[in-house]
């Protein structure tokens, strides 16, 4: 009997719990974040032109690259074709990371 009380508790505050009666105050407890953020907005109006334009154009150039890179070779087999897809993928998304860093870049630089 002295062991089954506690148990009983324990087992009823793990059921209210799990239902979300200790929500709101597991809510209040919990550490708010005063810190402000930045936000940085792109508009139309807030771009550089020039920037933008080689933005598109050195997109549209490693698409292009991407896309020839995809195809098969000529005397390719199966499993070479799949090893090299597999790291142009990588490649690529890596060179579109960049790409979009170099615009937002851009963004951040004239906001400044």
């Amino acid at each position: 009997m002295v062991k089954t009380a506690p148990r009983i508790i324990i087992y009823a505050m793990l059921a209210l719990m799990q239902i979300g009666l200790f929500t709101p105050a597991g809510a209040a407890a919990a550490p708010v974040n005063t810190a402000s953020t930045r936000t940085i907005q792109l508009d139309a109006h807030g771009r550089d032109p020039d920037r933008q334009r080689e933005h598109d154009r050195r997109k549209r150039e490693e698409e292009e690259r991407h896309k020839r890179e995809m195809q098969r070779r000529p005397n390719e087999g199966e499993k070479a074709w799949r090893e090299r897809q597999k790291r142009e993928k990588e490649r690529h998304n890596q060179a579109l990371r960049e790409i979009a860093a170099f615009l937002v870049g851009a963004a951040i630089g004239s906001a400044r």
